[in-house]
């Protein structure tokens, strides 16, 4: 298998909010890029991606407009798979669908170089149900970067039933090559570590608000200005030990049984899901997003990552 040392060329597969800003991450660090989509709009979405993304950079003071320039220049644009023939490393990043990803791998592992990394970007699916689709599966593994990419430092590197351990070391090293903060993932769990730590948040957060406790203002409002706070600097095992042992432990006797639990998607998520109420892509979420409001509150939090990645890791 290829060293790590020895990638030169990344291959991105979807070149949508994902794929884009993975690939002005990688050219930044100096690799060489290819961002490959089925689709012309597809392209060309990515381009304009890239271009916002670069245009608040140099905004921010992050970059330099010669800088932003050079990176530009080491990526290119593909529709043709024959892109993957060269690839040292490819990184999937298409429509979370099972079956989609399992005929991109079926046919691209069979196109890579045989001692190309493969992984891919899925929020949740299992790596070992993709990886039944991958020639020579021991070199493919789950890379799920966190959305905006170009922002946030965290990396979670899957393992799959067949992923080789050199493997694993391959993409952690990958990750830390472009300042990222990679986790691994040993168990090929649905929803990694993130989505499910996410997603119990969010359980609770639906709970509060359906049973009148508070209002979807305020449950954000805790997490902002409280746990969200806390948590940008410790975990919640570090919060624990420097909170007390004692004290968690007596809470937790009778608040876990308190805690939702619910198995299904039910209350007000599934109302705004079937009504089409889709947040900032569609004007209207929990939140109204009409007119210019889910442009500014998309930049509001760029803005806001860039300053709490600079507080947290001078390194980036």
């Amino acid at each position: 298998m290829i060293r790590q040392s020895d990638i030169r060329h990344m291959v991105i597969a979807g070149a949508g909010l994902m794929g884009a800003s993975m690939a002005q991450i990688f050219a930044k660090y100096g690799y060489t890029v290819t961002l490959y989509d089925i689709f012309e709009a597809g392209i060309e979405k990515g381009k304009e991606l890239i271009r916002i993304n670069q245009a608040a950079s140099i905004e921010a003071g992050d970059l330099t407009a010669e800088e932003s320039a050079e990176i530009l220049a080491r990526i290119s644009y593909s529709m043709e798979r024959e892109c993957f023939r060269d690839a040292d490393y490819v990184i999937e990043a298409i429509v979370e669908n099972l079956d989609v990803k399992k005929e991109f791998w079926s046919a691209v592992s069979e196109i890579a170089k045989e001692d190309a990394v493969l992984t891919t970007n899925t929020s949740g699916l299992s790596i070992t149900a993709i990886a039944e689709a991958v020639k020579r599966p021991e070199r493919f593994a789950g890379m799920h970067w966190v959305n905006p990419p170009h922002l946030i430092p965290l990396v979670e590197v899957i393992a799959g039933d067949k992923t080789a351990e050199e493997t694993l070391t391959i993409v952690k090293d990958v990750a830390e090559s472009i300042h990222k903060k990679p986790v691994l993932v040993k168990k090929d769990v649905p929803g990694f570590i993130l989505n499910r730590l996410q997603f119990s948040v969010l359980r609770e957060a639906l709970n509060i608000v359906e049973n009148g406790v508070a209002s979807i203002e305020d449950v954000d409002n805790v997490m902002k200005y409280g746990l969200g706070m806390r948590y940008a600097g410790i975990g919640p095992f570090e919060t624990v030990d420097l909170g007390g042992l004692d004290t968690f432990y007596k809470v937790a006797s009778y608040l876990f049984r308190d805690l939702a639990d619910t198995k299904e998607v039910t209350g007000l998520l599934a109302e705004l899901y079937q009504n089409g109420d889709y947040g900032t892509k569609t004007g209207k979420g929990f939140y109204d997003y009409s007119g210019d409001k889910a442009e500014k509150a998309i930049d509001k939090r760029d803005k806001t990552f860039i300053k709490l990645a600079k507080c947290l890791y001078s390194d980036l």
